[in-house]
């Protein structure tokens, strides 16, 4: 499998709206760290399943 390659550019918002935005809370900003990190958690996990099952069946 190919690492999954995020599009940076993909945003079809006007730079207007990005600039007069309300800037974010500390808050929100923890919020998604938060939630940013719980997935890279889950990630790491499951690709840490996966090798130890490998490694199991390749003992066998």
């Amino acid at each position: 499998m190919g690492r999954i390659i995020r599009n940076n550019y993909a945003n079809d918002a006007l730079l207007k709206e990005l600039m007069t935005a309300p800037p974010m809370t500390a808050e929100q900003h923890a919020e998604i760290m938060r939630k940013r990190i719980a997935h890279r958690r889950m990630v790491e996990e499951a690709k840490e399943l996966k090798t130890a099952s490998e490694d199991r069946f390749a003992e066998e």
